[in-house]
């Protein structure tokens, strides 16, 4: 039975004396995260191997930044002047079973998957990137290509524990703490008892959202802190929910003269894979993930010769480029000789129906079948190359920042937009930030998860101007997004970034900042956990 009074308890393990680091040395690779913020210091940083030395570390200092692997890309792991509260040693995998794995919260994501797969067994909402760590992808409620068929990282939590500001431990399991039909939760730790109100404003109904503390009339606690940067509390351990057997995956890199013509094939599968859903056909079309690349995101990687070196050929007319991921059972996977077989005779009648041949009668249908090049699924080697192409491209973007950045001006940071909007507008989407950052003279690169109607816009600055141009125009799109019945945060989080956070305020209004900054308040009172994320920091005579 569920209440809506929760009960802490005091840390667990060992508690050595936590050593502080403050050598110029050692913080200096500390102080940007991904997003290449600007103006990152700290006072020290401390690297606990206990639930126990957090809760100590926490309570002797009056301001802390947890990290993981400072994969943000909104300068959320960018330290100003906070002690750096480090995860890397609380790196254990705990359990494993059938349906879930209890982790701690330093692991990395690439780890765990390693550890996973010889288990026969996958986290499905994994990001594109698995450096990050698995309190870093709580943190921000990750997502990343496969949440068309699988959700966010939200959806596969299954239970927390959780260091909070006064050293106390709360442990949360889905499903056991639900708000009081009131709309609060009760606190009660060994130092006091105070309450905490959800929100009330209503969030976009997308399937990615990383803007701000989540809210819901009923909603179970854990997700209160799913998505909370660090701000109420430090993420230790995490069950999350795994899925057994691992499929098998087709993989097709698609070139297309047009981004209509894209938008319109990924709405052509979208709608094939949901009858595969809905029937549970074996033979049907089943897409996990479309990710989609313009023709800038292609020059890029041309530029840099990631083509030449991994065998990719960009045809000098191709538009967009869609990776597609297809799933079928393991003991589905035909040889390649009857794969390449069923390509061949897909259109001819009488022959077997299989999900190859659905998806290359698809194709041939549209008149794209000899655009598109099927990996398949024991053809990892290429597999592997074809999705490094995507993940090619958000590097190539990073490089060229923090280039200009040394080149020139150190106020240069990573100027991009993380945008989901119903499917129905993913076209209005892209135009939309086309003729934004056009009518600025800037360049850019869009590419993202368009399966799920998730865009990345990235500006490519020159210089500052560019920039200060391309928050602009991520602050204009922003408005049109909400407008659209989308969510101008999807995946990335809100963190330091000045136009996120007004992307915040747009989306929920000065009230619902109030009210996330009175969830905070009554978590943290001191204003000590990662003080100025998701909004400015207050004084203290404000508090």
């Amino acid at each position: 039975m569920s209440s809506h009074r929760v009960h802490s308890r005091p840390a667990r393990g060992v508690c050595a004396q936590v050593k502080i680091d403050q050598s110029p040395e050692t913080i200096s690779g500390f102080l940007e995260d991904a997003a290449h913020y600007p103006g990152g210091h700290a006072c020290g940083l401390a690297r606990p191997r206990s639930e126990a030395e957090i809760a100590a570390v926490i309570q002797s200092t009056q301001q802390l930044l947890p990290i993981g692997a400072q994969s943000s890309l909104t300068g959320g792991a960018t330290p100003m002047g906070e002690l750096l509260l480090i995860t890397d040693r609380l790196d254990g995998i705990l359990h494993i079973d059938k349906n879930q794995v209890k982790v701690q919260s330093g692991v990395p994501l690439s780890i765990l998957k390693d550890k996973l797969t010889s288990h026969d067994a996958f986290f499905p909402s994994m990001p594109t990137f698995e450096g990050a760590f698995a309190g870093g992808v709580v943190a921000t409620n990750a997502a990343g290509a496969s949440t068309f068929k699988y959700g966010s990282t939200r959806d596969w939590v299954r239970g927390l524990t959780v260091v909070l500001a006064d050293g106390s431990v709360i442990e949360l399991e889905r499903g056991q703490f639900q708000a009081h039909p009131d709309g609060y939760f009760e606190i009660i730790t060994s130092h006091r008892k105070f309450r905490v109100t959800v929100p009330t404003y209503r969030m976009p109904n997308v399937p990615k959202r990383s803007a701000g503390y989540f809210a819901e009339p009923g909603m179970d606690l854990i997700d209160l802190f799913i998505g909370s940067e660090g701000t109420l509390g430090v993420v230790t351990e995490i069950t999350f929910g795994i899925v057994s057997p691992v499929p098998a995956r087709y993989l097709v890199w698609l070139t297309l003269p047009s981004e209509n013509s894209a938008v319109e094939l990924v709405a052509l599968l979208r709608e094939e894979t949901q009858a595969t859903w809905q029937l549970k056909d074996p033979r049907g079309i089943d897409v996990s993930a479309i990710e989609q690349m313009d023709r800038r995101s292609l020059d890029l990687i041309c530029e840099d010769g990631f083509d030449r070196q991994h065998s990719i050929k960009i045809q000098d007319d191709a538009t967009v480029v869609l990776l597609i991921q297809i799933e079928i059972p393991i003991d589905s996977v035909p040889t390649p000789t009857e794969a390449y077989s069923q390509i061949e005779g897909a259109l001819i009648t009488g022959g077997p129906d299989t999900p190859l041949v659905r998806l290359c009668q698809l194709l041939s249908k549209v008149e794209l079948l000899d655009h598109a090049e099927i990996v398949l699924p024991q053809d990892r080697h290429r597999y592997n190359q074809l999705l490094a192409a995507r993940e090619a491209v958000p590097e190539a973007v990073n490089r060229r920042v923090w280039q200009v950045k040394r080149e020139g001006d150190l106020a240069i940071e990573k100027t991009a937009a993380d945008v989901i909007v119903p499917f129905t507008h993913v076209l209005e989407s892209l135009k939309l930030f086309r003729r934004a950052f056009e009518q600025r003279g800037l360049d850019y690169a869009i590419w993202g998860h368009i399966s799920d109607g998730n865009i990345h816009p990235n500006v490519v600055p020159r210089s500052v101007e560019d920039v200060r141009a391309g928050m602009e125009a991520i602050l204009e799109c922003g408005h049109e997004i909400i407008k659209l019945g989308g969510c101008p945060l999807a995946e990335h989080g809100v963190g330091r970034n000045k136009i996120k956070q007004a992307l915040l305020k747009q989306l929920y209004g000065k009230s619902g900042i109030e009210e996330m900054r009175n969830v905070k308040t009554a978590f943290d009172p001191e204003g000590k956990l990662a003080p100025g994320v998701l909004f400015p920091e207050l004084s203290k005579t404000t508090l």
